[in-house]
């Protein structure tokens, strides 16, 4: 197996992104990008001492101080200033593996030579990529417009030995980071401050690691859906393949033929049944768990191109002696994809949650609360007011951010996308429906034993194996919030043991 991943113009995919990041590798720059980045240096070096005129961003002001021309002496005093001045976040804190990624998407988006930056300024952010130095970040600040500013002032700060790190798991003065590895801070150049600061890094990186996971939790929601189907005795006639051929969308297919190969060999499936139908959070499993694999297609193929992308301004072409001013570092895309993204995994946790009513509700045979002596044991009534709460707060977060914008930078910014909020609210929802996910599991699982001696599929019964030796069956009230908590990180655990990525 590679341990290091070289940064190229080859195309990063998700699947590797994925494996950079659980796998722990190294990053390292390929020839081509390190002549890439050089040459681009060159280039421009050259352009500043042959050239008096104004070029955004380089020799001026920024936003709407475009129009003030800086003199060449104070360059690279104006591109550590504008690190500076913009490290204005707030809230929480970014999430480490987002923060790895921001790191990973910056350095890609920089290789390919258009944004004007030295060669020790890549290498920088590779070495805090490799030593796992992790600039600290927060959540609030970017509007998504001019790229996301305030996030990447501060994962650029340190390289000029300003703002704090996290590593090994405790906060430390930049300074005195470069100082521990030996490190000279990086005496910023013409350009370089805006290079760092304007792109979509905040969006992308929370974007790539939200759909990693959303993959992840798609499967697990076919599975559970499965189990769940089992214990309260559905029918396997809506699953069969004639009824999506003659609606053919590519998600709803696939998850069909999914719980099929689940349930193959379930004797709970293939006994008689005395109800004709099923309500629609079993019965519609396909069309609704479809529906959001194909928005992850979608989104995917947004992200996948976005970090494979150029997306700081000013633009340098060398092979065309051009420098231009464009607007590669807005977000609409993003935001646009992020709010989909929100919308449909919400769904995910909201049919879940029905199917965990369904369960809990005493029909077909099953115990009330899924529990002997019901009255005297509450069972499993109150995980399912859990899955509720946790939906409705997804309902709200499920709001599209995109459809606001807000003047700034004196109306020279005037329409920005919110991506940046999308983003964050997009990874509450994710993490919303894990726990539903896992609500339900608690409750399928207890609900199937309760069908016995009838078996489910072989497959299911092996996983519910697993989980068993995680999770016990419940026989009496107990606290429940551990049982949960267990869930949750049995599902996580689950897919980074078993490899599950995409659909």
């Amino acid at each position: 197996m590679k341990t290091t991943h070289f940064i190229s113009s080859e195309i990063l995919e998700l699947s590797t992104v994925n494996d950079i990041l659980f796998q722990n590798k190294k990053i390292e720059l390929s020839k081509e990008a390190i002549k890439k980045i050089e040459a681009c240096r060159s280039y421009l070096d050259n352009k500043i001492k042959n050239a008096d005129q104004p070029i955004y961003g380089i020799n001026t002001g920024f936003g709407s101080l475009c129009d003030v021309k800086i003199s060449k002496d104070k360059l690279t005093k104006l591109q550590e200033n504008l690190v500076m001045s913009h490290a204005c976040g707030i809230g929480e804190r970014v999430p480490e593996q987002v923060v790895k990624l921001m790191l990973l998407l910056k350095v890609q988006s920089l290789s390919y030579g258009h944004s004007g930056v030295q060669l020790k300024t890549v290498q920088r952010l590779i070495d805090f990529f490799n030593n796992d130095i992790l600039p600290i970040i927060y959540t609030q600040g970017s509007l998504g417009a001019s790229g996301d500013l305030a996030p990447l002032a501060h994962l650029a700060l340190p390289l000029i030995a300003k703002g704090e790190v996290l590593y090994k798991d405790k906060v430390y003065e930049s300074k005195d980071i470069l100082s521990k590895f030996n490190w000279e801070s990086i005496e910023l150049q013409s350009k370089e401050g805006l290079a760092l600061l304007n792109g979509t890094q905040f969006m992308s990186a929370y974007g790539i690691y939200l759909l990693i996971k959303s993959h992840k939790l798609s499967y697990f929601a076919d599975l559970i859906g499965s189990i769940s189907l089992d214990a309260f005795d559905g029918r396997i006639e809506p699953f069969n393949e004639l009824v999506h051929l003659v609606r053919p969308h590519k998600g709803q297919v696939n998850t069909a033929k999914r719980v099929r190969g689940f349930l193959e060999g379930s004797e709970l499936i293939n006994q008689h049944k005395a109800h004709v139908q099923d309500p629609y959070s079993f019965r519609c499993i396909p069309q609704v768990h479809g529906a959001t694999k194909d928005t992850l297609d979608f989104v995917h193929k947004t992200f996948k191109t976005e970090i494979n992308s150029v997306t700081d301004n000013p633009n340098i072409f060398v092979g065309d002696d051009e420098i231009i001013s464009g607007g590669n570092f807005h977000g609409q895309p993003l935001a646009l994809a992020l709010d989909y993204l929100k919308i449909s995994m919400a769904e995910l946790g909201n049919i879940s949650e029905r199917r965990t009513y369904q369960l809990v509700s005493g029909l077909r045979g099953l115990p009330l609360f899924l529990v002997d002596n019901p009255g005297l044991n509450s069972g499993f009534m109150i995980p399912q007011y859990t899955a509720a709460s946790i939906v409705s707060a997804n309902k709200q977060l499920a709001t599209p951010a995109s459809v606001d914008s807000i003047v700034s930078s004196n109306g020279q910014e005037d329409h920005v996308s919110m991506g940046a909020n999308a983003a964050t609210q997009c990874f509450s929802i994710v993490n919303n429906v894990e726990r539903i996910l896992a609500i339900e599991l608690l409750n399928a699982s207890q609900a199937l034993y309760f069908r016995k001696p009838l078996r489910s599929s072989d497959l299911i019964n092996s996983f519910l194996e697993s989980y068993r030796s995680e999770v016990p069956f419940v026989t009496e009230d107990k606290v429940f919030y551990k049982l949960m908590e267990k869930t949750v990180h049995f599902i996580g655990d689950f897919c980074i043991d078993n490899n599950i990525l995409f659909d």
